[in-house]
């Protein structure tokens, strides 16, 4: 099994393909992709185009920004090669993948880009894209998640979103989205940018606000350099501090699943189910900011999210057919409930703050994995504080009443970490989420902080979907699992993304609802991926043979 897994964990010892120097607030990361470097053999990585294996090493160096360098304010995002900044993904790579891997490539890059934004909003990192050359489909949407974007005058760098021209399909990471909700391009002028495929040199795309600024090139690495200076003074991130070593994760494989330290999964190829066991610290965790330092990876709270981060990731890439991840929470609720009350009371420090994002932002992959999610609360289980996140993220929650021993049964415990601290992508806590915003429901919840909920209790207030008697509680749930399980993956993934993220939308709920429907419809027409269409076709000079029906 471990031999054809793929693993996420990179280190910049490994990189292929990006090159990061800190030089005080400011951070380089230079993309400078090795054509032979692909993450799977059959395409070249021409013209800094990229697959999976680049993004990984972009998510590897945004997390090492974050957390071993904690005075970077800036990082500025741009390439080593000559006369060209970044050709999107690479076209071989995509016209030779499985449907799923295309769509699974596209979610982890939208995460990837969606982060540099979450980074400038929560973290005080903010980022420029220095475009030094031509800067193509998924190179200008990396450019877009950027806080600005600066450019080459050189009479020939252009900026371009080519894929309906070329391609048949959309841009595959928020660039439809992105060019008029945050660059606020007018929809004419965006009309006329996204079906041109030979792009928009510096001054037409800054009159048409595709970019903030351009200088010619014997001025354009001091105009980088003055526009992060003037970021840097934007960023509350310390003058001086000592990071964080994220040190390497560790996982054992095996073929019954993926086993971290405080994260285990269970693969049940036969049932189509994957089994998610998020673990409680095993001994008290410090409490005081310098001993939470001194304890850095090892600190439960980011020791567990990126343990659960990396668990979610492998279970997309490498575990398709698994339709249902059922989540369970194991631990000591005193001190899951002490780590919560850490986050809260150090929320001003640093790698506190850090640690937090973290944990928000490896939750958010639960919200838009397409897999039906549901909780199993136990009396083996202790979904408190944190833990209890992974409750509220669930699709449905089966809560035990255990009316034969009611020593027995299970308790949720709700504290101040569920209202508020860990966002979803639409800007709601889960916990309004789950209630579609009722304020008075929210409310009732929160009365109930650090009370032991039982079944009865949890049933009452709405945090439950069923409480199953010990008599009924193995056949309901067997019975809900299975039939959960026979249900058609499409239509599923459609409607569990539709439910998640009810009310209003933000440009990261639109990116990745529209993207979903799209590319699942898109990515499977004859006009893109049939013989005769235009993503089989690229680059070998046939022209594609279109269905012309509108449907």
């Amino acid at each position: 099994m471990a031999e054809n897994i793929v693993v996420y964990d990179r280190d910049p010892g490994t990189y292929k393909h990006w090159k990061l120097d800190v030089d005080g607030s400011v951070a380089t990361l230079s993309l400078d992709v090795d054509e032979d470097g692909g993450l799977k053999p059959g395409y070249q990585l021409k013209l800094n185009s990229y697959d999976l294996g680049v993004d990984m090493e972009l998510h590897d160096a945004m997390q090492r920004i974050r957390f071993e360098h904690p005075t970077v304010k800036v990082v500025v995002m741009t390439s080593a090669k000559d006369r060209v900044f970044c050709a999107g993904a690479n076209i071989n790579m995509l016209s030779a993948s499985p449907h799923w891997w295309k769509v699974n490539f596209c979610r982890f890059t939208n995460e990837t880009r969606n982060s540099l934004e979450d980074s400038s909003e929560h973290s005080g990192i903010k980022s420029i894209a220095a475009v030094n050359g031509a800067c193509a489909g998924g190179g200008y949407e990396m450019a877009l998640a950027c806080d600005e974007i600066v450019m080459v005058n050189d009479r020939s760098s252009t900026v371009s979103l080519p894929e309906v021209p070329l391609l048949g399909v959309l841009p595959g990471t928020g660039g439809l989205t992105r060019v008029t909700d945050k660059r606020k391009v007018r929809r004419d002028l965006a009309d006329v940018f996204c079906t041109t495929s030979e792009g928009v040199r510096a001054d037409r795309a800054k009159d048409w606000k595709l970019i903030d600024d351009y200088a010619p090139p014997a001025k354009f690495d001091e105009f980088v350099a003055d526009r992060a200076t003037a970021l840097a003074a934007q960023s509350d991130r310390p003058e001086s501090a000592e990071g964080v070593k994220l040190t390497p994760i560790n996982r054992t494989i095996d073929d019954d699943g993926y086993h971290y330290d405080f994260v285990d999964v269970q693969l049940n190829s036969a049932d189509r189910t994957a089994t998610i066991t998020v673990k409680g610290p095993a001994e008290d965790q410090p409490t005081d900011v310098d001993a939470i330092h001194a304890k850095g990876a090892d600190w439960w709270a980011l020791h567990m999210a990126r343990d659960l981060d990396d668990a979610i990731l492998m279970l997309r890439t490498n575990s398709t057919e698994l339709g249902l991840w059922i989540l369970r929470a194991e631990g000591d609720a005193a001190r899951i409930q002490a780590v919560g009350q850490s986050l809260i009371d150090n929320q001003d420090n640093w790698f506190v703050r850090e640690t937090t994002n973290f944990l928000r932002r490896a939750l958010a992959r639960l919200d838009v994995s397409s897999r039906s999610l549901f909780a199993l609360v136990d009396e083996d289980t202790c979904f408190t504080g944190i833990l209890a996140e992974l409750a509220l993220a669930a699709d449905r929650t089966y809560m035990l009443d255990n009316q034969e021993e009611p020593e027995k049964s299970p308790a949720i415990t709700l504290d101040a970490t569920n209202f508020g601290m860990f966002t979803m992508p639409n800007d709601q806590d889960r916990m309004t989420a789950h209630f579609q915003g009722d304020v008075d429901a929210v409310a009732a919840a929160k009365a109930r902080i650090g009370d032991a909920l039982t079944a009865e209790d949890a049933l009452e207030l709405g945090l439950v979907t069923f409480a199953p008697d010990d008599l009924d509680w193995d056949d309901e749930v067997r019975i809900a699992i299975e039939e959960r399980t026979s249900l058609s993956p499409d239509a599923l993934t459609g409607m569990e993304a539709s439910l998640r993220f009810g009310g209003d939308e933000t440009m990261a709920t639109k990116v990745f609802g529209r993207l979903t429907a799209w590319q699942n419809w898109i990515f499977i027409r004859p006009n893109a991926v049939g013989d005769q269409g235009a993503l089989k076709l690229y680059g070998t000079g046939s022209k594609p043979n279109f269905d012309w029906e509108r449907v």
